[in-house]
């Protein structure tokens, strides 16, 4: 009989172990927040969702067992896609959703409203609310001007090509910091746009680009999502500037540096702050200081006197020294005439994106850029 309970005794110690040791695995499960993401093109794109994508391995990277990701590539900006993909995430447990393309903004505003439990984080809209839904963008205009400075000192045609998807606000901005950034360093350029009215078309991207090199352009900058540009650019033996992240692999001899995202940054702050219960919704606008937007590496294609510039303007950009949409003792001018920036002033987030006022948001392109 002692016998037997010894071994019942034995039996019921093994059995509580590996229920402790189950509970735990559970409890560590349950404990683990659980982020989704909605991407507009596949993750490796090489450009747009790649970067967003890449913020998200960082996020996974730094909160380790803590931080479990799920992604959703290629979805369309239509309202129902964008709804299915973010409820199909919270099935599977997603108590953060983060939209990160501008189309997706009102199905994902109509969603936090539903699923007030839910928090929402938004890329590039301006929609928000003051309880779970909030929006983060960044001051691109920055490490855009610094790229026109590149693009200027590198000309040999003072034809400069710029490949952008859309005539949006959030383009024009781009556009017209780089313009600037360039005729900063040689007043004689021109810079030419084409717009291919797709965020992701990897075959009209390097035709776009092909174009522009036939009208004499020599550096070719993007707002678009693939390396195309950048390709077309090597071929034509002519010099390029990338977007979203650093491709400089996609086309070695052409590629100068690119503006680029560090969403693994912004995520990681959001992140803890939700996770120490301090997180409220925001509209959030990285800069260079902060290291959210940032400048990549500068290859060897780029001068040593044009890194040397570029050097000496971004520590004034990142010190709050210098604002590249700023006005000397001379107004600038939109290409049709009309004040851009008053002399003696400057704009600030406000006026440039129109939230105050919309007619104050930036429609047109500076003088010495066309689009078509």
């Amino acid at each position: 009989m002692k016998r037997i309970l010894a071994v019942l005794m034995v039996l019921v110690l093994v059995m509580g172990a590996f229920a402790g040791c189950g509970g735990a695995t559970e409890e560590e499960e349950t404990d683990a927040l659980t982020v989704g993401f909605i991407y507009v093109g596949p993750a490796s794109d090489g450009g747009f969702s790649e970067a967003q994508d890449n913020g998200r391995q960082a996020l996974e990277d730094h909160f380790k067992e803590k931080v479990k990701t799920l992604k959703v590539e290629s979805v369309a900006e239509e309202s129902q896609a964008v709804k299915n993909a973010a409820i199909n995430l919270m099935d599977q447990g997603a108590t953060v959703i983060v939209a990160t393309s501008f189309g997706f903004m009102n199905p994902i505003e109509e969603l936090a409203k539903e699923y007030t439990d839910i928090k929402f984080l938004h890329f590039s809209g301006n929609k928000m609310n003051d309880t779970n839904f909030g929006n983060y963008f960044g001051a691109m205009e920055q490490p855009r001007y610094l790229s026109g400075i590149i693009a200027g000192m590198t000309t040999k045609s003072n034809k400069l090509g710029y490949v952008a998807a859309f005539p949006y606000t959030e383009l024009i901005i781009g556009i017209n910091a780089f313009t600037l950034g360039a005729q900063s360093v040689n007043p004689d350029v021109e810079v030419k746009v084409i717009y291919t009215q797709n965020w992701h078309d990897p075959a009209q991207e390097k035709a776009a680009a092909e174009a522009l090199l036939d009208q004499g352009c020599d550096v070719i900058a993007q707002h678009c999502d693939t390396a195309g540009p950048q390709i077309a650019a090597e071929t034509a033996n002519a010099f390029a500037i990338g977007y979203n992240m650093d491709s400089s692999s996609a086309a070695p001899g052409a590629y100068l540096t690119a503006p680029v995202w560090n969403h693994g940054a912004y995520y990681i702050e959001q992140i803890q702050k939700i996770m120490d219960g301090t997180w409220a919704p925001e509209s959030y606008y990285g800069t260079m200081a902060d290291g959210y937007v940032q400048l990549a590496p500068m290859t060897e294609n780029v001068s040593a006197e044009a890194k040397a510039k570029v050097e000496e303007v971004q520590a004034k950009i990142e010190s709050g020294e210098f604002n590249v949409f700023s006005a000397g003792d001379k107004d600038v001018l939109y290409n049709d005439g009309s004040v851009m920036i008053p002399a003696g002033t400057s704009l600030d987030r406000d006026a440039i994106w129109g939230i105050s006022n919309p007619d104050s948001a930036m429609v047109t392109l500076v003088k010495g850029a066309t689009g078509q």
